[in-house]
């Protein structure tokens, strides 16, 4: 039986996007490693029983480019305007424009950029 472990993305400052998905998005660093196999520096990331984790992944001779709508990730929060007033609050742009009005009853969701452009969905759960 497979079964799915990581999704890795690349970062151009490792430390910044540590910090921004720990202290925006609750994730918790699970292990870091400063030599890959492939010489990368790596955060492992994940929430309390996941077994699903994110791979920030920086290395210095790796030029980031992140082209818009490449792909997003997904996380679900119990109280979707609650979550977002939070960040709101430490100056993190939520879209779409009208995102509380146009969610306002059935499927909430939200969206944020993380510091090198990665789309975050936020979903109520």
């Amino acid at each position: 039986m497979s079964s799915f472990l990581h999704t890795r993305i690349r970062v151009s400052d490792l430390e910044r996007s540590v910090a921004w998905y720990t202290q925006h998005l609750g994730f918790q660093v699970l292990h870091r490693s400063d030599r890959s196999p492939a010489g990368n520096h790596i955060a492992l990331l994940g929430f309390p029983g996941d077994a699903h984790t994110l791979e920030l992944t920086w290395s210095a001779d790796y030029q980031l480019r992140v082209p818009s709508d490449l792909m997003h990730l997904a996380v679900g929060v119990s109280d979707l305007t609650a979550f977002c007033a939070g960040l709101e609050q430490a100056g993190i742009a939520i879209w779409p424009d009208g995102w509380r009005e146009k969610f306002a009853a059935g499927h909430k969701m939200a969206f944020i950029d993380d510091p090198d452009g990665y789309e975050v969905e936020l979903l109520e759960r």
